[in-house]
């Protein structure tokens, strides 16, 4: 998934902090899994039926993606897949969760790397992967994100990567040749929009897109160029 959805606006600012979106709600089909796992074994179910939604996404796309076919490869029963999940549109949901949560993790990783250059190139580094190790099944769910308003998610990336720009910049020395909360701004829409367009244009060199970012990242800053 990108790092916002197709439309949504990067974070600006409002009374001195970085606004994010807020206020939308998912509409349409119920998107809250039926119940949550309470044992490891449940969980572990959980996890399969999701990996099999993502597969079926990746090979089949969104005209096979049904819950018959991701019962099948995950190797449960529809049975099994209804438990946990009301309807496909709920386990789209549970994917997107799921993978913002890795990039979430990975960028607040970065923001305590020992120095802000290091802990930015850690940024550029998850927002490619996040896009580019599963090029087909990211693309499919930042479409999916859209149709489905899943706004909760979109913010949560959203602040992630934000708090974790301003953190570094406020390390970084020289300063920022403008101010912070500006910066930061400016460097979320940069990354946001090579990333995301890289994603729609279906590159799949993400050696080469890191490359390009962290010379945008960097020359904006006035830094040197980023090492290999």
């Amino acid at each position: 998934m990108g790092l916002l959805g197709p439309g949504d606006d990067a974070p600006g600012r409002a009374g001195g902090e970085l606004a994010f979106m807020t206020g939308r709600t998912a509409r349409g089909p119920a998107l809250k899994p039926r119940k949550n796992p309470e044992q490891s074994r449940s969980a572990e179910t959980v996890r399969t039926i999701l990996e099999g939604a993502a597969r079926v996404l990746e090979e089949r796309g969104l005209a096979g993606y049904t819950t018959n076919a991701v019962a099948e490869r995950a190797g449960v029963s529809v049975g099994s897949v209804y438990q946990y999940f009301p309807g496909k549109e709920a386990l789209t949901a549970a994917l997107v969760a799921r993978e913002t949560g890795l990039l979430i993790a990975a960028v607040r990783d970065a923001a305590a790397a020992a120095t802000p250059e290091l802990g930015l190139r850690r940024i550029v580094q998850a927002a490619v992967a996040h896009q580019m190790s599963r090029p087909r099944l990211a693309l499919l769910l930042d479409r999916e994100e859209s149709r489905l308003q899943l706004a909760d998610s979109l913010d949560a990336v959203t602040r992630a990567i934000s708090d974790a720009l301003l953190a570094l910049l406020g390390r970084l020395e020289p300063a920022p040749p403008v101010e912070a909360q500006v910066a930061a701004g400016d460097l979320f829409a940069l990354l946001r929009g090579m990333v995301d367009a890289a994603g729609e244009r279906g590159e799949r060199a993400g050696d080469a897109l890191e490359q390009r970012v962290l010379r945008a990242v960097f020359g904006y800053l006035g830094l040197p160029p980023a090492g290999p």
